[in-house]
């Protein structure tokens, strides 16, 4: 799964990793951007692997955690959408990605804020979700059901592999 596509390009990537069966459902709320990637993805023969859903995607989620049957039932996901939500996203995705199963966050060095002294100046977006990247760090490093690695790659990405 992945959640906020944008135009395409790392769900592009995750389709090319999987095999010919491989199955991708890809979550955002604006699907202009996905087809802007989407002739690259055709292009690549991978577009029979994704199944694009246009909308918010906690709502999505919401249902599919009510259902036992979505339950372990994801081998990865990648979430690089509203980082506001990064920590609701988690609350959903434990109970759906599969034990041994891995969920990746994008983004959670946030331009470096993270270490910066409150009275850094900042670009007001990043100010502003700066407080939700921090509280999402510290909750992935206190889980108990995920053994967690954060790459300092580009702006950074978690990597929550989940263990019970």
């Amino acid at each position: 799964m992945e959640i906020g596509v944008y135009t395409g390009y790392s769900l592009l990537s995750t389709a090319l990793a999987l095999p010919e069966d491989g199955k991708i459902l890809a979550l955002d709320i604006n699907r202009e951007n996905y087809e802007i990637g989407l002739p690259i993805i055709e292009k690549a023969g991978v577009a029979h692997k994704i199944d694009f859903r246009e909308g918010p995607a906690l709502p999505l989620l919401d249902q599919m955690v009510d259902d036992v049957n979505f339950h372990g039932s994801f081998d990865f996901v990648f979430v690089d959408a509203n980082k506001d939500n990064y920590l609701n996203y988690h609350k959903r995705l434990i109970d759906l990605v599969k034990v041994g199963g891995v969920i990746g966050y994008n983004n959670t060095l946030w331009n470096g804020s993270l270490v910066a002294p409150a009275y850094a100046p900042l670009r007001k977006y990043v100010r502003y979700y700066r407080d939700f990247v921090l509280e999402l760090n510290k909750a992935l490093a206190a889980d108990p059901r995920v053994e967690i690695c954060q790459l300092p790659v580009g702006d950074g990405i978690t990597l929550c592999r989940r263990i019970s």
